[in-house]
């Protein structure tokens, strides 16, 4: 009993999350860390001429920040009550996670495909990726989509589930800090290659072996959707490293030699062509139900890592006790 309350609050905040999501109309904590980290970006390039000193700096704050405020609040509810500490820290892990939100946003872009509106899917699929859209046709569209899933199920759903075995909602407020300073600040090109350069090397360690065990967490969940599990191991042996990032082509590759497509290439960004190489190969042409076996794998996945890390806590919180 003394080790299934305290992880109880992984799969309640699982649960809520695949049950509600993300409530668009209730403050998410964040969104709270992005205008952190975006203040902070402004105070950083008014007073710092070293933009790679003042990056560190940035990044240490939005760490602390993001980790003791949650820590100090479960503190005094767990004071209060065990029932509050729990409902408190379900929500925190909830709001870690991003399963049914992208799940129910890549499923618009397969909607708006089916129905045969490219504008549509075009701007469905501009919602959840940073590329340019307007050139994608069809194809790439679903593309975009099935990339988005497969990388997105790291970063997304798997990689906090992995750092919440280790602390709980705090280990998950840990591991998103750094997670969207990369997202808002992580970028390669003059404006962010300095002061983002910190943020971007430390996401870029967090996520190294979750996207690893991600993507053979996939390969393991496809059999069960009827999917090429050994195609997907094979092909992420084989292009794994197809990538400018050491983490984002583990499990796009996973995804890719599941359904026998073909990912990634050439990307156009803010106007600029960026020449990828391709990941998977070209057995078949895409097809809308793509997004949903990329989807399927993606909860397949996530409900392994689940299991993991309830693992992961009961070993931490039975050294403890």
């Amino acid at each position: 009993m003394k080790l299934i309350l305290p992880a109880m609050p992984l799969i309640l905040g699982f649960i809520l999350d695949c049950i509600i999501g993300d409530p668009y109309n209730i403050p998410h904590p964040i969104k709270l860390i992005g205008r952190l980290i975006s203040a902070l970006e402004t105070t950083v390039r008014k007073y710092f001429s070293n933009l790679r000193k003042g990056g560190i700096l940035l990044a240490m704050i939005v760490i602390i920040l993001s980790t003791v405020v949650p820590l100090v609040i479960l503190v005094l509810c767990y004071h209060i009550s065990v029932i509050l500490g729990i409902a408190a820290e379900s929500i925190f892990c909830c709001y870690m996670l991003a399963a049914r939100c992208l799940c129910k946003e890549s499923m618009k872009v397969c909607k708006a495909a089916e129905s045969g509106d490219i504008e549509a899917a075009r701007k469905a699929v501009s919602m959840i990726v940073g590329r340019d859209t307007a050139v994608l046709d069809m194809d790439g569209i679903i593309r975009a989509a099935v990339e988005t899933v497969a990388e997105n199920t790291s970063d997304g759903v798997t990689a906090p589930l992995f750092y919440m075995g280790f602390g709980g909602a705090v280990g998950g407020f840990f591991y998103k800090s750094v997670n969207t300073m990369d997202s808002m600040i992580g970028y390669r090109n003059k404006k962010y290659i300095d002061i983002g350069r910190y943020a971007a090397k430390l996401d870029d360690i967090l996520n190294y072996i979750p996207s690893r065990l991600t993507a053979i967490l996939m390969a393991v969940s496809a059999p069960i959707f009827r999917l090429d599990g050994c195609n997907s191991l094979r092909i992420w042996r084989r292009d794994r490293r197809k990538h400018a990032s050491p983490n984002s082509a583990q499990t796009e590759s996973a995804c890719a030699g599941a359904l026998h497509i073909r990912l990634a290439g050439d990307a156009w960004y803010f106007g600029e062509l960026h020449k990828k190489p391709y990941i998977g190969d070209d057995d078949r042409p895409v097809e809308t139900n793509d997004i949903r076996r990329a989807n399927q794998m993606m909860y397949g996945a996530s409900i392994l890592m689940l299991i993991i890390s309830l693992a992961i806590r009961c070993i931490i919180l039975g050294g403890i006790i």
